[in-house]
């Protein structure tokens, strides 16, 4: 302890370690040299930084849910869901992360987003390859969306691998189709790059489902963790639309899309239409 520490008081914990040569500490571990160097912004806007560090904090986030899903993928995969209900349920908390950083967005008002946002050019969370792949994941799957990426091969090889792959809802109707329940051919042997459409027989099993919950518990939980999904996903893009509106009004978006019209269109679409359509059919 110096001199200085004494005079002041100042202690350390004890058992506190300070010497970190040759040994993992936390920036280190966290690399923050490098995270926290990321943030440059274009302009000397008091705002600008607010903004880039939202976007990039809303990447790592879609980072983790895509590491999530995958992982509860492949336990749908095996039939065994138990762990998968833990990773959605973590997905869905991620999502509650996500819906609060629009709050946090919205503290920028019209006027100071002005100041800086031209020096974005075309930059938009459009083009967010993350993002993209999220919502294929999920089976919103539309070949168009890559045009954006083809400029980098390698995200765009890899976007369109997931495009062609079964969609997680996919991987839960094929594995009603292993546990017995009789899915129709055009569901389990469809072109998976395709957008899903709702399918009668696949209604007809969800409802089987919930109505002896106890014979078949398992995929019971499963759906309502689907749900639970869908309704935190379409509302983080309901936040997103009101803090776009809030912030530029209906102007058209950095990326060139049409800005609250386009989002608003993206909230009529259901990644799990059957899971909603059977509340009337019960």
């Amino acid at each position: 302890m110096s001199e200085a520490d004494t005079r002041s008081g100042g202690a350390l914990p004890e058992g506190a370690h300070t010497d970190f040569a040759g040994r993992v500490s936390y920036a280190g571990y966290l690399d923050l040299e490098q995270i926290l160097g990321a943030q440059r912004p274009l302009s000397d806007e008091h705002d600008e930084l607010l903004f880039i560090i939202i976007h990039q904090a809303s990447e790592l986030w879609m980072k983790l849910v895509l590491h999530e899903l995958k992982a509860a993928r492949d336990c749908i995969r095996a039939d065994d869901l138990r762990p998968a209900f833990k990773m959605l349920a973590r997905v869905s908390a991620i999502q509650t992360q996500l819906i609060q950083s629009w709050s946090v967005l919205s503290t920028m008002t019209p006027a100071d987003y002005l100041k800086f946002r031209d020096v974005l050019g075309h930059a938009s969370g459009f083009q967010s390859h993350q993002y993209r792949e999220i919502e294929f994941f999920l089976g919103n799957k539309n070949a168009a969306m890559l045009r954006p990426h083809a400029h980098q091969s390698d995200t765009h090889d890899a976007l369109r691998a997931v495009l062609d792959a079964p969609s997680l809802y996919d991987e839960v109707i094929l594995m009603l189709a292993r546990q017995g329940f009789l899915i129709d051919d055009t569901v389990t042997k469809r072109d998976w790059a395709r957008p899903y459409a709702a399918d009668d027989s696949v209604l007809k099993a969800w409802a089987a489902v919930y109505r002896d919950t106890q014979t078949h518990w398992g995929l019971y939980e499963l759906a309502e963790k689907l749900v639970d999904l869908e309704d935190s996903f379409q509302q983080w893009r309901f936040r997103h639309l009101k803090t776009v509106m809030r912030i530029i009004g209906f102007k058209r978006g950095t990326g060139g899309t049409a800005g609250v019209s386009y989002l608003e269109k993206a909230l009529e679409y259901r990644f799990f239409p059957e899971l909603w359509d059977l509340r009337t059919e019960l």
